[in-house]
């Protein structure tokens, strides 16, 4: 895994997608992070597809990571879900694959079969059982390796001690920016050999708040005459962090990966931690 990857919004217009990998591989990104529930898997391989085809870029010199969604968590679907996300993209295999949250819905077409009371209706499937098809995945070489995303603690401890665990998740996707630090839930997984990825690092409007407004972001920006992106995206970085700042914006993309030329001091770093509010923006889908 890269540091650094580009993540695919779930938001953007038609053809939006296809120019913002294309631009984000040009650009030197070569973790492109994708989804089913986004759908938008086929622009994404168009992207791709094009690059490869350009000589930019070699399949192999790419990291592509996507999530199996909560309607699959049956064991018998989670190859299929897999091969229609590996169709969509034009990939032989994902370098990447993970559980997109631990809890599994109601399977069929809606990604959120809500019942009569306006609940999502579950299934009866455990992420335990879920991750036995995931490792079956990897022996068939249809993913290199599998994590998860969303899991808490206990849900990670859990999986950890799976008795007949034979692949370890690479890594656990969560939230995480200054106003949601995650600090006790990255030590626990970076002390169990599990690398964190961190998506929303740059936050939102919440609340009437927007992260990147904030005056200790501005502030440090200014002092290393950086925008407060990039300020956001290398404050996860020498967290030992792996970052998916998601856009569509050329000129962002490109800003998003010029990080690699200064280092937030430790008074920076202390001063972005002090900022956790436990805000979380994140709700179901994700």
């Amino acid at each position: 895994m890269t540091s650094l990857c580009q993540g695919a919004r779930n938001n953007a217009c038609p053809g939006e997608v296809t120019r913002a990998v294309e631009v984000a591989i040009d650009a030197g990104y070569r973790h492109i992070d994708c989804a089913y529930l986004y759908h938008n898997e086929k622009e994404i391989g168009e992207a791709i597809s094009s690059k490869i085809q350009e000589g930019v870029v070699k399949r192999e010199e790419l990291f592509v990571v996507s999530k199996l969604w909560c309607t699959y968590h049956k064991k018998s679907l989670v190859k299929s879900a897999c091969l229609e996300s590996l169709n969509a993209l034009k990939l032989d295999y994902l370098d990447l694959y993970l559980i997109h949250w631990p809890m599994g819905f109601k399977s069929g077409d809606q990604d959120l079969p809500l019942g009569d009371n306006g609940m999502v209706i579950p299934s009866d499937t455990n992420f335990l059982d879920t991750w036995e098809a995931m490792e079956d995945l990897v022996v068939l070489g249809l993913v290199k390796a599998i994590g998860v995303s969303n899991f808490n603690s206990d849900q990670l401890d859990r999986l950890l001690k799976k008795p007949d665990l034979r692949i370890k998740p690479l890594t656990n996707q969560i939230e995480c920016n200054p106003y949601l630090t995650q600090e006790k839930l990255i030590g626990f997984c970076q002390d169990r050999g599990v690398t964190v990825t961190a998506y929303r690092p740059l936050g939102g409007p919440s609340q009437g708040v927007d992260l990147m407004d904030d005056p200790v972001i501005q502030r440090i920006a200014s002092a290393h005459q950086k925008s407060p992106a990039q300020v956001l995206v290398r404050f996860q970085m020498q967290r030992n962090v792996v970052v998916i700042p998601k856009s569509v914006t050329p000129s962002r993309i490109q800003e998003n990966i010029q990080v690699f030329d200064f280092e937030l001091t430790e008074q920076d770093m202390k001063d972005l931690l002090a900022l956790d509010r436990n805000l979380r923006q994140a709700t179901l889908p994700a």
